[in-house]
């Protein structure tokens, strides 16, 4: 288990997102309040947005690779889904149980059982089959250090969000349904800033190691009959926690206002103060990239 305090994190370049959008003058509206929520921040923050109803998309730093901490959660159960369904059978009452604590609760210990039950093959066959390319498993059982981008979590909730072939709409929908009964000490980051007429699909995970400081991550899904976007911010260089949430959250109340103008925001989100999740197994000493 790891011990590595935070470094002090590096001077950040400039953020410059960019955006598209089909609706006139978003995106330039989102370009410059997304870069405005990142100035002056030291933390390397990487994002994606994409709102499928106004044909918006927001993307800085797609293709960096993080230690993915408590993200990869999400993957791991969507591979035990993709692997159920090959042979058409349930869940069983244990793999219910472990799937339930690791999303709702980023429970580690359920993480590791099911991470070790499917094996890296079988996850690295789901990555593939849903076109996470740039997605790279962390060995020796060290999920933890699963290599994310931006642009490869984009996709993994375009999987859930959206019909397609790779997830049933029964595996999408309990995907979702957990991630929306995230506790209330964990649905920090993406949502912040969330009118309360969407529903709140979100995951976060955090983990701090002797390079890069603290890695912190939240990505969500928001939704109602007629909304569909998704939110992943991506960060690490943070000298604590609550630093890299703030960051975050600064990015999510950007996004959050500017796709629901006449919407009222929800309040910020605040962790608490001593994280609740255990701590993401990882080694004590691991290569700095």
């Amino acid at each position: 288990m790891p011990t590595a305090l935070s470094a002090a994190p590096a001077t950040a370049a400039t953020p410059t997102v960019t955006c598209t959008s089909l609706t006139p003058g978003l995106a330039a509206k989102l370009t410059g309040d997304v870069n405005a929520a990142l100035a002056g921040r030291a933390t390397t923050a990487a994002v994606f947005v994409n709102d499928r109803v106004t044909g918006t998309s927001c993307s800085l730093r797609k293709d960096q690779r993080f230690d993915s901490a408590s993200v990869v959660k999400v993957i791991v159960l969507s591979t035990l889904l993709w692997d159920a369904q090959k042979t058409g059978r349930a869940l069983t009452a244990t793999e219910k149980s472990r799937a339930n604590a690791m999303i709702t609760q980023s429970d580690n210990t359920a993480t590791s059982a099911l991470w070790r039950q499917l094996g890296v093959t079988k996850i690295q066959n789901f990555l593939r089959a849903a076109g996470l390319t740039n997605t790279v498993p962390g060995s020796g059982g060290y999920w933890g250090l699963t290599q994310i981008t931006a642009y490869d979590q984009q996709k993994l909730l375009s999987r859930i969000t959206v019909r397609n072939g790779l997830l049933t709409d029964a595996s999408r929908s309990y995907i979702l349904q957990l991630m929306n009964a995230v506790v209330s000490s964990q649905r920090w980051g993406t949502p912040a800033g969330a009118p309360s007429t969407l529903k709140v699909h979100v995951k976060n995970g955090w983990l701090s190691r002797a390079t890069h400081g603290w890695r912190v991550h939240s990505i969500g899904a928001f939704t109602s009959s007629t909304k569909n976007y998704t939110i992943t911010v991506l960060t690490h260089d943070s000298t604590t926690m609550n630093y890299g949430v703030e960051t975050i959250q600064r990015v999510a109340r950007a996004v959050h206002k500017n796709l629901n103008p006449t919407a009222t925001m929800n309040s910020v989100i605040t962790p608490p103060a001593v994280p609740q999740e255990a701590t993401v197994p990882v080694p004590e000493r691991g290569p700095a990239y």
